[in-house]
């Protein structure tokens, strides 16, 4: 058992509390609240810190072990290469205060099982799999002869192209074969593909119907990387629980995201460390993301402002503290946030209570300090509802817990 005494006590959803205790008995909390009615705790070890919170999800990464933007090059290194990086990565992560991560499209379906077993730290990880495309989609890797894809789907690589109902249903059931706990589909063009617009919507309603279809029989959410309009209202009339980025929400998009109850992880981080290190960028994705940032900037704001729900994701993908938009920068996406509108509070809120819900009916109770729910647990050397950019500050958390156990400082 294990006692954590804060000035601060930042639950995940709800009110802070003053002088707040935390309890972890075992991989689950006992008790979060008040330190004057918290029970007794003899011979339990003693953390005293600023401030108390639940240990944060990033709900949109890639553990790919890569070091480029340049996708291409997924294809000239050895996998068991980008596996090594990554533990490094989930290593990193967990350093940032990253307890759980929604890995839409990388080695996180296999990572997983290694950090369940006790062999490696890291967040708790909820893998997809392989990203679902169009042939000459997003996901496609489009100046590479189709026949190398093709064949780099079927030795489980991190793409996979389905055209039509039939192979998207196919696409979908290969990756819960893989043990997949969401499925990642790329609804409309991107940024880091070659020759695709952002603004196309990529799969028809009738095979993103499929996909969801077919993810459902299984309990699973998918999520719908979505820049333009038309992809997003085709995801969202499929029944995806997320649109991933939402560059061109309008008040149309918001109005159908409410509806439906889908929430949007707009990862800003990447678009900011983009445009900060645009020299390591390929030269047709900085055209695309010039035509963008300011746009998306103005879509997180309105669906804001709309009552969107919104949770917390980065895209980070690459492997080294020497790399831009690299495992272990997590904690500058809430910062991004209040800066397009929201209060910090809701910023924590996004990065914490709200991640679960982004899995649809494969949520734990995790996110929260509260009782009977998953011990993931951070604590910080300030107040972050004062200051957010102490999360974005690896240095500055100074402890972290998962399912009880302590994984980063020591006990006082």
């Amino acid at each position: 058992m294990h006692r954590i005494e804060a000035g601060l006590l930042i639950p995940g959803r709800g009110s802070p509390v003053h002088d707040g205790v935390v309890v972890l008995d075992g991989p689950l909390i006992s008790y979060a609240g008040p330190a004057g009615v918290a029970p007794p705790t003899p011979g339990a070890s003693v953390s005293r810190a600023a401030a108390v919170m639940p240990g944060m999800w990033d709900c949109h990464g890639h553990l790919m072990g890569t070091r480029t933007f340049d996708l291409t090059q997924l294809l000239n290194e050895p996998e068991a290469l980008r596996a090594a990086r990554c533990t490094r990565d989930l290593r990193a992560a967990l350093d940032a205060g990253i307890t759980s991560v929604r890995d839409v499209g990388g080695l996180g379906v296999y990572l997983a099982r290694a950090v369940a077993e006790g062999l490696v730290d890291g967040p708790v990880i909820y893998g997809a799999g392989a990203i679902l495309s169009t042939t000459g989609g997003h996901g496609d890797l489009h100046s590479v002869p189709l026949e190398w894809i093709h064949d780099y789907s079927a030795r489980g690589g991190m793409t996979r192209l389905a055209d039509g109902p039939d192979e998207c249903a196919r696409a979908v059931r290969e990756q819960l074969r893989r043990n997949a706990k969401l499925i990642k589909v790329c609804a409309s063009g991107g940024v880091l593909s070659e020759l695709d617009d952002p603004i196309h919507q990529q799969f028809t309603v009738a095979e993103l119907r499929t996909i969801v279809e077919v993810a459902g029989l299984a309990d699973r959410a998918v999520a719908a990387h979505c820049h333009g309009k038309p992809g997003i209202m085709a995801a969202l009339r499929a029944g995806v629980r997320t649109i991933e980025h939402g560059t061109y929400l309008d008040d149309e998009c918001c109005d159908a995201m409410r509806e439906t109850g889908a929430i949007l992880v707009p990862t800003r981080t990447i678009i900011e460390d983009m445009l900060a290190f645009s020299s390591v960028v390929p030269p047709y994705a900085m055209v695309k993301l010039a035509g963008i940032a300011d746009i998306h900037a103005q879509a997180v704001a309105r669906a804001y402002e709309h009552g969107v729900t919104i949770a917390m994701g980065t895209d980070i993908a690459l492997s080294g503290a020497d790399m831009p938009n690299a495992w272990g920068q997590n904690g500058s996406e809430p910062g991004y946030l209040v800066k397009l509108g929201m209060a910090p509070l809701e910023a924590i809120e996004a990065a914490t209570a709200t991640g679960p819900l982004t899995l649809g009916p494969q949520a734990p109770r995790s996110g929260q300090l509260a009782e009977g729910y998953d011990a993931d647990v951070i604590t910080l050397d300030a107040d972050p509802v004062a200051e957010i950019g102490v999360l974005a500050d690896p240095a500055r958390i100074t402890a972290v817990w998962t399912r009880g156990r302590q994984v980063k400082g020591a006990a006082a």
